[in-house]
């Protein structure tokens, strides 16, 4: 046995990794990442009405709310330290159209639930956005013209729909619909509105991914959508272009970056806050979620050590926070630790 030992020493050197894994107390004090509340952003959904809590069949655990619901629900996020939701309204389907004009409301499902979230909850940030997928018929985050999801009048509009959701009180607007241009003219925008100090969070790389599924059918765009989102989305073999689409939106004016989804995009997520260093968040988006529920739901794996596991791997690639359903979750679980 000493024999052996001298050997292993003369191969590693005398170096040993497992010294700083031998106790508890070790492996605490030299963890290079750790998963906190404070990385936390709340993704909720809104439907009209009063008193309603409606389950999602394909995000188990996940529920569209009424904006009374959505208030208590904030209230309950900020009790337990989350610093942020973001918004996502599920509107009657009387009121979309080939250019979601309802994104134009002033009251307006997501503004009068940010208006009633700030009034209620004011410590708690508000996140909305202002892609047109939830307001038209097409299921498109732009304005339809023929085939064609036309750029500059999307622009044009979702930067007068930032207006008004700053005015219901949004602290961060997050552009999700990937419209060439459409950083500069939110900015432009809010800052002509009086609202210098409302931030914009740009969904910088969005990818054509097959793992918006459930969260289409949350907002009830699914069954909507006429062909895809390929002209405007990124192709997921694309990292470079992803990179540089980032470095127009910083040229723009982003005060933060997203990438979404996020664990199949880690390596964006990476090269994201290396090349730019602002502050960098990823979206664990629906297929995501569903597909962590639905293995746990089996007994396939353990759930909640898969949720931490995950929500620890965007803090490694470099994100400094992550929207994701588990939001309550961990924030729960971080509580009694």
């Amino acid at each position: 046995m000493e024999n052996k030992t001298h050997l292993v020493d003369e191969i590693t050197g005398h170096r040993r990794m497992r010294r700083n894994r031998k106790a508890d107390w070790t492996r605490r004090l030299v963890q290079e990442n750790r998963l906190a509340v404070d990385d936390l952003i709340w993704p909720i959904f809104l439907i009209p009405g009063t008193g309603i809590v409606e389950p999602i069949p394909a995000m188990p655990g996940v529920n569209r709310m009424t904006v009374d619901k959505a208030v208590e629900a904030a209230k309950e996020a900020a009790d337990l330290g989350i610093p942020a939701l973001a918004t996502f309204p599920n509107i009657e389907m009387e009121l979309r159209d080939e250019t979601g004009s309802n994104s134009l409301e002033k009251n307006n499902l997501i503004n009068l639930a940010s208006a009633a979230i700030k009034k209620a909850v004011p410590n708690i940030g508000v996140i909305t956005d202002v892609a047109l997928d939830p307001f038209t018929s097409h299921g498109h985050d732009g304005i339809l013209r023929g085939n064609e999801i036309v750029n500059d009048e999307t622009v044009e509009q979702v930067a007068r729909a930032a207006v008004y959701q700053a005015d219901a009180g949004a602290d961060i607007i997050a552009p999700s619909e990937m419209m060439d241009g459409r950083i500069g003219a939110i900015r432009h925008a809010l800052d002509a509105a009086g609202h210098q100090s409302v931030g914009i969070m740009s969904y910088a790389t969005k990818f054509t991914s097959a793992f918006y599924g459930p969260y289409r059918e949350a907002i009830s765009t699914g069954g909507l959508l006429k062909g895809d989102k390929k002209t405007y989305y990124i192709d997921p073999a694309n990292g470079t272009e992803a990179v540089r689409d980032a470095a127009l939106d910083v040229e723009e004016g982003a005060d933060m970056l997203m990438v979404k989804p996020g664990l199949p995009y880690l390596d964006i997520c990476w090269r994201l806050k290396e090349a730019f260093g602002l502050p960098t968040f990823a979206y664990q988006v629906s297929g995501e979620y569903a597909m962590i529920k639905a293995a746990a739901a089996n007994g396939w794996i353990d759930g909640d050590k898969v949720m931490l596991e995950t929500l620890l791997a965007f803090k490694r690639a470099g994100c400094d926070g992550i929207l994701t359903y588990f939001a309550m979750d961990v924030a729960r679980h971080l509580a009694k630790k």
